[in-house]
């Protein structure tokens, strides 16, 4: 498997492992209080949003040209730097 295979395989399995911790923050809202709960689902959106774009950059990652292959892998490593964060602040709030 090439390098650039490899990356895009780690960036699905990083995407599927924070779908599954979004389940897991919608599962938490659901248990709060309704002033929580709203604000919660405000983060959660946020993060399927920040999911969604960077869901984006890997299709662009896997059609991207050789020529293009730098330029897209930056855009995806600025996607999932926002998604980082994203979770990160989220993550704080729901403790």
């Amino acid at each position: 498997m090439s390098q650039r295979d490899e990356f895009i395989e780690e960036m699905k399995a990083k995407l599927d492992e924070w779908n599954a911790e979004i389940d897991k923050l919608t599962a938490q809202a659901r248990q709060a209080s309704d002033d929580a709960r709203v604000k919660y689902h405000e983060d959660i959106d946020q993060l399927k949003k920040r999911q969604a774009e960077t869901q984006q950059r890997l299709e662009e990652l896997r059609h991207a040209s050789e020529e293009a292959w730098d330029t897209v892998r930056q855009g995806m490593d600025d996607s999932w730097e926002l998604m980082r964060k994203a979770f990160r602040d989220a993550s704080s709030r729901f403790k």
